[in-house]
Parts: C-alpha cells; structure tokens; sequence
C-alpha cells in the first residue's frame, strides 16, 4: 500500500531536488507552527472555561444592600435551607481591599457603605426559589446573585475565542492545500519534458503521480517535522512563564494529555492532507492533458 514511498535509484533521478529544495517544506512548516500554537491556545481556552464553569454552576451569591445588621438572620436562613451545602460570610474588610484596588484609598473609608455578602454552594437539584424566599424573609432586601450569570460575558468571549482558533485552524489547513496544489502543478510544468519521454516508453498516470506524490510526501514530511518541533519549543517557553502562571490560577496545567495527543497528531495529519491533495492534483492534471 505504500510501496510507492520507496522508489528505487532510477526512479529518483527523474525528479532530481532533494529535501528543502522548492516551496512545500517551507510552507508546511510554516504552517504546522502556526496550527500548533494557535490549537494550543484553543484548547488551553477550551479547558479554561471547562474549569470555569465547574467552579461556578452551582454558586451563588446573597447580596444584602447596607444589611451588616442582618447579616447573622439571613446566614442562618441560608443555613438552615434545603439544599444549601455551604453559606460563609465574605468579611467586611476583604470586600473593602477588594474596592481598594478598584476605586483607591476611597475603598477603605468607613463612610463608604458596602453591602453585606453571603457566599453558597447549592445542590444541583436545590429549589432555587424556596431559598432565595427564606433568605429574603430573614433579611428584606436580600438579592441573589449567580455566579454563571456575572461571569455569562466572559464564558461567551472565551467560546468565540476558542471557535475562532478552531477556524484558523482550518483556513490554515486550506491555505496549505492550496499551496500544495500550486506546487504540484509547478512541478508539472517543470518536468514536462520527462513525464512525455515516460509516457512514450509506456508510463501509465499514475506511476508519474506516484513520483510527485512520493516527494511532496518527504517533503511535507520533512517541512512538518520541522515546523512542529519549533512549535514545540515555542510552547515549552511559554510553559516556563505565562502559561505556568495560567496554571497555578487553573490549579493545574492549561493543558491535558489528550490535548497533546491532538497537538502531535497535527503534523501527521498535514502531511496526509498534502499528500492526497497533491496526488489528486497531479493525476487531475495528467489526465485531463491525455
């Protein structure tokens, strides 16, 4: 199947060039680069938002406007409610650094009001309103907050962001495509000459396009191994700075292992693509010329 990987010396003289010689390795390597390092921010988004939205599906806030005094009643509502596992206070004085670092030495000011704030943890089939009616009671005015509905922006911006890698990645993979058909018929063109003495001696199609396809295979080989290796130490550099910091703050690496097997099965798969392009150029091209 895939004897035509493996041409003897003969048929390697009539498409004389080695490797990195025309434009398909460097295309390709060119581009693996790129749709490594651009799926690795997709995925490591991807896994971002994942670990997100399992912090915060089942948490809720209980905001009590000026409520410091009704902070205790409405506490022991929410603890005492049905499907409240957890319900902590947030102390006044780490909301009032929290405003420190939004509005200045103004966050600090005892005569700046600052609501009282109650942090759940509810159970997935907790009746939302049964609690949120207790809480209210207890402390009139109270408002509960979903931590999903606050963060809804973010989680939106993150999911077109990883799309958008998603896309790139596949306009990369066409742009690739396209150059290799270029370069196959370029290729034609230049051997023209000796695909007419192979037909003449009784060369069939598909024997010439098994040369070309043969080294369009090496060199997108070649090109693939050698963009995929730079992307590699690309994103080690990155794994010893901005994206190990991502992972302290993710409590674990952006990254998972299935993640790189997707990452390393990118090079295999343009260089499959290059070749099957090229081929089906190539044996387009011979046939419509007979």
């Amino acid at each position: 199947m895939l004897g035509w990987l493996f041409a003897s010396p003969a048929e390697r003289r009539l498409l004389p060039g080695g490797r990195f010689r025309g434009p398909t390795p460097f295309v390709i390597a060119i581009m693996t680069f790129a749709m490594m390092t651009v799926a690795a921010a997709g995925l490591a988004l991807s896994n971002a938002a994942g670990l997100v939205m399992q912090g915060i599906e089942n948490r809720y806030a209980v905001q009590i406007p000026a409520g410091s005094d009704r902070l205790p009643r409405a506490l022991a509502a929410a603890r005492s409610a049905p499907g409240v596992i957890k319900a902590d206070p947030v102390p006044e004085a780490e909301m009032r650094k929290t405003l420190e670092n939004w509005l200045g030495p103004a966050g600090v000011d005892d005569q700046l009001p600052v609501p009282a704030l109650i942090t759940l943890d509810i159970a997935a089939n907790a009746n939302l309103a049964a609690i949120a009616a207790r809480v209210e009671a207890a402390a009139p005015g109270a408002r509960f907050i979903a931590h999903r509905e606050v963060l809804e922006p973010l989680l939106r911006a993150i999911w077109v962001l990883q799309w958008l890698a998603l896309s790139l990645v596949a306009l990369m993979a066409a742009a690739t495509s396209a150059a290799v058909v270029l370069a196959a018929r370029g290729a034609l063109d230049t051997h023209r000459s000796t695909i007419e003495v192979m037909h003449g001696i009784g060369a069939t199609d598909v024997q010439v396009t098994n040369l070309f396809q043969r080294k369009i295979a090496l060199d997108s080989l070649a090109g693939a191994l050698a963009g995929a290796l730079a992307a590699v130490l690309v994103l080690l550099l990155l794994a010893g700075g901005g994206t190990a910091f991502a992972g302290d703050m993710m409590g674990r690496s952006p990254l998972h292992g299935f993640d790189f097997v997707m990452l390393g099965m990118l090079p295999l798969v343009l260089v499959v693509l290059a070749t099957w392009v090229a081929r089906t150029a190539v044996l387009s091209t011979l046939r419509q010329a007979t």
